[in-house]
């Protein structure tokens, strides 16, 4: 179902481009290159598992657990908000 000027399947286009623009996101952050051996932050060994598991770990799990709650930066809306359709 369209509306106004949009084409059928642009609300799913949408839905997409934004799912698509988060797993980019998300594979930017992922580090890359050769990991570290001790935690950059606490100094702890990190577990040979891990490194094994994640190539590219610079931090502990603890120390990745802590950063994993700070808050993030929220992705656009690409609809835009009311109040700026007003304006």
């Amino acid at each position: 179902m369209a509306s106004g000027w949009a084409p059928d399947g642009a609300v799913q286009d949408q839905i997409d481009d934004t799912i698509m623009d988060a797993v980019l996101s998300a594979r930017a952050r992922m580090p890359a290159g050769e990991g570290e051996t001790h935690c950059l932050e606490c100094g702890d060994e990190i577990p040979a598992a891990r490194r094994l598991a994640l190539p590219g770990a610079r931090t502990c799990v603890g120390c990745q657990s802590t950063r994993d709650q700070r808050p993030g930066n929220a992705l656009f809306n690409r609809r835009g908000s009311k109040d700026s359709q007003l304006r």
